[in-house]
Order: C-alpha cells, then structure tokens, then sequence
C-alpha cells in the first residue's frame, strides 16, 4: 500500500557535466532512458510523483508527471531540485531519488519513512558503507523555509545543508542500489 501523505521527486535537473553535457535522464541505459527506471521503482512507493528538470521540459512532461525547475538558471544542484519539488509538493512529506540510479531500492521510501517517524527526524538519509547517500532521502515539507536560507546564503551542498537538519541516517546493505551512472564507463 502506498503511502498517501510522500511525494516522490525525481531529481533531472543536472549539467551532467561527466557525460559531456547529456541530459542524464534521457541517456540510454539498456533500451531505456535512465529516468524510466528511476520512476517504475519510484511511482509505487509514493502517492504521487515529480519531477525536477531544467531543460528538456516538454520531454520530460510526456512522462505522465508534473515537471518543477530550479528557481535560477544556474542549475544549482540537487538542493535547489529539492527546493523546487519542495514548493509544488502537496503533501507532507518528500521522498528525493536521482535519475541516475535504474537499481533504487523498492522499499526505500517505506524504510526511510519509519526511520523518519521513530526519530521524529526533519530527514531521513539513505546511506551505505559509502556513507550517506544525500540525493537518496525522505523529508518534512517543512524544512522547505530553511532550505530557502541555506540556498540564499549561497549554500550549494548537500552534505552541509543535511548537518544542519534534524537528520536520521537509514542504513542499507544493498551498495548496488545507489549506483549512480555519471560517466560512460559508469554505463558500460
């Protein structure tokens, strides 16, 4: 049973500077574009989907999903991804993935949910042996007003700005499942 009161976000709104510029989502992976396998394991795990995207809009719209872009042109990362989902969501909680990551676990959001819940945490974080994970998370729509601070104040990391949050760190075994495809060797 999906969760009624998460929204998922599909974070497309890269350069992709490491694929010569390709729109990621759009960069074939095995007959596909990354972002479909991004949204089949996404969409049934949430109540409703989008996604953030600076170009390619219309592309993107064909999808079936309403499509946010960051504030500014300057494509300023995944936070200001978040902070655009962050305005359009219309439920209380946010579940972020990035378009780049086919292999997403299929109970991420259930887990980072009860993580989020028993910690009463603004962030639930995905992480792995790797560490944290910070594209991969569950937050309180909430948090929305501080994000605006951090952006304005020229704040850009992900890292940084989840340090500065009630954030709960999600423990997953599964290394495999945040694989994300930044190079041409990644998708080979």
């Amino acid at each position: 049973m999906k969760p009624v009161g998460i929204t998922g976000l599909v974070l497309a709104g890269g350069r992709g500077k490491r694929l010569g510029g390709a729109d990621k989502g759009w960069v074939d992976w095995r007959g596909r574009p990354l972002v479909t396998y991004a949204i089949e394991r996404l969409a049934p795990q949430v109540a409703g989907l989008l996604i953030s995207a600076n170009r390619n809009r219309e592309r993107y719209e064909t999808l079936g999903h309403p499509v946010v872009a960051d504030r500014t042109p300057d494509y300023d990362g995944p936070l200001a991804g978040l902070q655009a989902g962050l305005g359009a969501c219309m439920t209380p909680l946010l579940a972020t993935v990035p378009c780049d990551a086919p292999r997403l676990p299929l109970d991420l959001v259930a887990r980072l949910h009860a993580a989020i819940e028993a910690a009463d945490a603004d962030v639930a974080v995905a992480s792995t042996r790797d560490g944290w994970q910070p594209t991969f998370l569950l937050c309180r729509c909430s948090v929305k007003a501080a994000l605006d601070v951090w952006l304005a104040a020229g704040g850009r990391k992900a890292f940084d700005w989840l340090r500065t949050m009630k954030a709960i760190e999600v423990p997953f075994a599964e290394q495999e499942a945040f694989v994300n495809f930044n190079t041409p060797a990644d998708l080979a």
